[in-house]
């Protein structure tokens, strides 16, 4: 990952590095995944269930941009920091994009998410979020 590329392309910009934003970030995306989990899997619930889990990795993806120094300015940068992590299932990361686009055209298009893809990111989730999550709170001591 070169980091004077990413900020020469206006997708993080230097800042000074901000516990109390990554702790925030860490807070929300973990109460966000306790609500989630507690939602009952289906066809009506797919969609909701997708954007929120999503959106709870990408404040992950934040928070260590923010113990780092760093402002992220788009989601795909959060890809970036994601494939840095090394994890037990660090292979599965490489999901992330794939979720971002997919997140993205729930968002914008209109379209369902599938109680398959939806299980997909719960299962992304319980294989790389704990564990990413784990170590952020860590960090954060």
């Amino acid at each position: 990952m070169n980091l004077d590329y990413l900020i020469s392309k206006g997708r993080i910009r230097k800042t000074s590095p901000d516990k109390a934003r990554a702790r925030s970030l860490v807070q929300a995306s973990e109460a966000t995944m306790a609500a989630v989990l507690s939602i009952t899997l289906n066809e009506t619930t797919s969609t909701l269930i997708f954007r929120e889990a999503y959106e709870s990795i990408r404040q992950l993806g934040d928070a260590r941009w923010r113990l780092l120094g760093y402002a992220p300015e788009d989601h795909q940068v959060i890809s970036e920091i994601l494939k840095e992590e090394k994890l037990t299932h660090s292979a599965l990361l490489e999901k992330f994009d794939r979720f971002r686009q997919i997140r993205h055209n729930a968002n914008y298009g209109g379209y369902t998410v599938s109680v398959a893809v939806a299980q997909e990111i719960l299962d992304f989730w319980e294989s790389c979020g704990k564990e990413l999550l784990s170590k952020l709170k860590s960090d954060l001591k």
